[in-house]
């Protein structure tokens, strides 16, 4: 590609030309099919905008609060495993990355930077995942509030680790994840070639089920996302068990494949919820509008994932603040063109569903 990348896509194209096949396979792959990966981007693509023209948008303010913390644009650097295998600096330049440009950032329990290192790096609002077995569960989270992490991310959704068959095919083997040093192996071995479901096996819980957030919400005064919902029954019991927060998400498609995309149920879930806690949003996100689009269906805001780690491979922290730069950038143009100065300004009425449009047609 000649010239500097001008959007997201571009930098995908980076990333691949710069990892190892192994490593771009497993940040860009999904399950099985990967049916659900290739939704989750094409369902915004089925979105129609509808802007309001003559408004006086001289000024577009982006900034937004959550979980009270005050950021520059309803974005969320999404926690995603093993930083390093993009770039050296690993999470540590992610974190940098989003400190500049004033936006949270999630840290993964499988990262290869530990939490203290990405805490002590910078200054970004940080918020710790985690996925449970209880006692690695309850270390992260006690380690977490001693370095100023601000909130947890419960991933609801890995009982066990779902079936990337490009991470089978090239026998990919996971680094060593730092978090857990002391906890676990972290030299785990697998006679099949890859360490990947070795390592889910120290590491996730079958068992989990909801009655566990009330033990989780025993040990922590931090606020609770749960993320990985995309029911309205879900979303309900998500409410019951006194979560904070939910974060719609098939986690990235890298699951069960089959699932809907993510912003094709966010609707379901925003009028379950009925606005007693903000519910968020993450997978396919690859553009100004489509963050217009999760925003006018109600979500708070969005959760970027494989765009920042294709940022940091092609350019590392630099990268990482011009991924969220572009994407800043697009939300503010769109937002311009179609009439609207702040977020609160983005309503319901902005945007045209493909039901919707099938609807019209009856």
């Amino acid at each position: 590609m000649a010239g500097e990348p001008v959007n997201v896509n571009e930098f995908e194209e980076l990333a691949r030309q710069v990892l190892l096949k192994v490593y771009y396979d497993f940040f860009a792959g999904g399950a099985e099919d990967q049916y659900t990966l290739k939704e989750n981007i094409e369902a915004f693509h089925r979105i129609i905008i509808r802007p309001r023209n003559l408004v006086d948008v001289s000024r577009i303010n982006m900034s937004t609060i959550i979980l009270g913390h005050r950021t520059s644009a309803p974005i969320i650097a999404a926690p995603t495993s093993s930083h390093q295998l993009a770039h050296p600096e690993g999470e540590v330049a992610t974190a940098r990355g989003a400190a500049a440009c004033n936006i949270i950032m999630g840290l993964a329990f499988t990262s290869t930077c530990t939490l203290e290192e990405v805490a002590s790096s910078c200054k970004a609002v940080l918020f710790i995942q985690t996925a449970f077995k209880r006692d690695i569960t309850a270390n992260m989270v006690q380690r977490a509030e001693r370095n100023g992490f601000r909130a947890i991310i419960l991933t609801a959704d890995t009982p066990r680790l779902g079936r990337k068959e490009a991470d089978i095919r090239n026998k990919m083997i996971a680094p060593p994840f730092r978090n857990f040093e002391g906890l676990i192996s972290t030299e785990l071995a697998s006679d099949k070639g890859s360490n990947v479901e070795a390592y889910a096996a120290e590491t996730l819980d079958p068992s989990f089920c909801w009655k566990d957030i009330a033990w989780l919400k025993s040990i922590t005064k931090l606020p609770i996302l749960i993320k990985g919902v995309l029911t309205c029954e879900d979303a309900t019991k998500a409410i019951e068990a006194g979560v904070a927060g939910i974060i719609v998400s098939n986690h990235g498609a890298r699951q069960l494949d089959y699932t809907p995309a993510s912003i094709s149920v966010l609707e379901e879930v925003v009028h379950a919820v009925q606005g007693k806690v903000p519910v968020l949003i993450d997978g396919g996100i690859r553009r100004g509008t489509d963050i217009f689009k999760a925003l006018a269906l109600g979500a708070k805001a969005v959760l970027i994932g494989r765009p920042v780690i294709y940022g940091l491979a092609a350019k590392g922290e630099t990268g990482v603040k011009k991924v969220i730069e572009m994407l800043k950038n697009e939300l503010e143009q769109t937002m311009a063109l179609a009439g609207c100065c702040t977020l609160d300004d983005i309503t319901r009425s902005h945007v045209v569903t493909e039901k919707e449009r099938f609807l019209c047609r009856m």
